[in-house]
């Protein structure tokens, strides 16, 4: 009998991430007056966003660019409701 182990972004999703898009508009180092576009996605927990908060804090210590302005959308994939425990166990061959 083989284990499936759930991958992580399922787990992550049972723990309570979700699926989080930040839009990133960032001033070219060089020409400051043009803006740039960068899309960031990644599982993470609304309303703190702390993952994007960590991406955020990199960015401003790291990068050369600095920020104008973020956008962020999220979804909850799969909540609590959508899960149920079955009684039993089906195998096809």
């Amino acid at each position: 009998m083989t284990t499936r182990v759930a991958s992580r972004e399922f787990v992550r999703q049972l723990e309570g991430f979700s699926l989080t898009t930040a839009e990133i508009l960032y001033r070219l180092p060089d020409h400051p007056r043009l803006l740039q576009s960068y899309v960031w996605q990644d599982y993470d927990l609304a309303p703190q966003f702390p993952v994007l908060t960590k991406f955020l804090a990199f960015w401003q210590e790291k990068l050369d660019g600095p920020l104008h302005s973020v956008r962020v959308a999220h979804c909850r994939l799969i909540g609590p409701a959508e899960i149920r425990a079955l009684g039993g166990e089906f195998a096809l061959h």
